[in-house]
C-alpha cells in the first residue's frame, strides 16, 4: 500500500505527482487547472485567491517566525499572479502545552506583517489538539485580491528575459542552520518578506510576462514548471545569479544546490527584452529590490538549461524532493 511521504510536501517530483495524480482526479475544476499561486474568479471585479499552510520547522528563525511567514507567502502568491493583496484569514492549530507568550509573538508578527503589506486579517479560526499531535503550532491563510494584470507562462516569447529579484537561497540556508544546530557563523538570514510593495509598480509594465516567488524547490523549480507550461525553454547563466559567499559556503559543505533552496522574499520574472531595464530600474528604487538581476532568457525549445560559470552548460531537472523538508 502506497503511503504519503515527506517528500510528497517539498515542491519536487513526488508533489507533482501527488497533485496530478490525485488531486486533479478528483478536484476536476477549470479554475485548478493552470496551477499557478493563485487562482482567478469571475465577476463583476476579477479576484484572485489562494490559500496555503505552514508548518516550518523551527517556528523561529532568523529573519522571521512562522507568523511572519505566513503573511508573507499569502501576499507574495497573489502579488506574483498580478493581484493587489487585500483580504486574508488565518486558521490556527494550536498544541496543547504551547507557551502563550510564544503564539502572542507569532500573532504580533503577523499583524506587523499584514499592517506593513497592506493587507487586512478578517477572519480567523482556532483548533487544540493533544500534545504531541502538531509540533506546536500550524497556520493555514487564504488570501484575496483585486486582479490588476493578467499574468500567464503563454504570453512568454521567446528571447524574453528572466529577472530575479536579489540573493537565492538565503531561507534554506537560515533553516537549515537553525533546524541542524550548525556551529556555523554565517549571519544568513532568511528573506522573509511580503514583497507586494516592490511589485504592484510592475503591473504597470507594458512588456510584463509572468512573475513566481520561489519557495519550495527554488528558482530551478519554478522555472522548470514556467517551462513546461509555456512550452519555451530557459537558458540560464550561473555568473549571473546572485548568491552571497556564506550561502555558497554552507551549500558546498552540506552538499546543497542554491538554485532548489526556498526563498521566501524573492520573486523569478519574465519580461519583454524591450522592458527589461524598465522593471531592473523599478526593482532598484526599492530596498527589496536592489539587488535584482538579469539570470537568462527565455529560449526555443523546452526545459532549462544552466550554462556554468566554466562555460560548459548542464540540464536542470526536477528534485523528486526537497532536501529540506518543512521550509515554510
Amino acid at each position: 500500500m502506497k503511503k504519503v511521504e515527506i517528500g510528497h510536501g517539498s515542491g519536487g517530483r513526488l508533489t507533482k505527482e501527488l497533485i496530478e495524480n490525485l488531486f486533479l482526479k478528483h478536484f476536476d475544476f477549470p479554475e485548478l487547472k493552470s496551477l499557478q499561486d493563485s487562482t482567478y474568479l469571475p465577476g463583476h471585479r476579477k479576484i484572485a485567491i489562494t490559500t496555503d499552510s505552514y508548518v516550518v520547522r523551527p517556528r523561529f528563525f532568523p529573519g522571521g517566525n512562522i507568523g511572519k511567514l505566513a503573511i508573507s507567502g499569502t501576499v507574495n502568491d497573489l502579488t506574483v499572479s498580478g493581484a493587489v493583496p487585500k483580504f486574508i484569514s488565518a486558521g490556527f492549530i494550536l498544541e496543547e502545552g504551547l507557551p502563550i507568550e510564544e503564539l502572542e509573538s507569532i500573532v504580533s508578527s503577523m499583524a506587523e506583517t499584514a499592517k506593513e503589506a497592506g493587507v487586512s486579517i478578517v477572519a480567523g479560526d482556532t483548533k487544540v489538539v493533544e500534545k504531541g499531535s502538531c509540533d506546536g503550532v500550524y497556520i493555514n491563510t487564504t488570501g484575496v485580491g483585486y486582479l490588476e494584470r493578467e499574468l500567464s507562462p503563454e504570453h512568454a516569447k521567446p528571447g524574453d528575459v528572466i529577472i530575479v529579484t536579489g540573493y537565492v537561497g538565503d531561507h534554506g540556508i537560515a533553516i537549515s542552520i537553525a533546524r541542524e544546530g550548525f556551529e556555523v557563523e554565517t549571519g544568513v538570514e532568511s528573506d522573509c518578506a511580503p514583497l507586494s510593495s516592490l511589485l504592484v509598480p510592475l503591473f504597470n509594465v507594458e512588456g510584463l510576462r509572468w512573475m513566481r516567488d520561489p519557495t519550495r524547490g527554488g528558482i530551478a523549480t519554478v522555472l522548470i514548471e514556467f517551462s513546461e507550461a509555456s512550452n519555451l525553454g530557459v537558458r540560464l547563466y550561473q555568473d549571473k545569479i546572485p548568491v552571497r559567499e556564506q550561502v555558497q559556503f554552507v551549500c558546498e559543505m552540506l552538499g546543497y544546490d542554491p538554485l532548489y533552496l526556498a526563498n521566501e522574499g524573492k520573486a523569478v520574472i519574465v519580461v519583454s527584452e524591450e522592458h527589461a531595464e524598465e522593471v531592473l530600474k523599478i526593482l532598484h528604487s526599492h530596498p527589496l529590490g536592489k539587488n535584482a538581476s538579469v539570470i537568462g532568457e527565455v529560449t526555443e525549445g523546452e526545459g532549462v538549461t544552466l550554462v556554468t560559470s566554466v562555460g560548459g552548460e548542464r540540464r536542470l531537472e526536477l528534485l523528486e524532493e526537497d532536501p529540506l523538508p518543512r521550509i515554510c
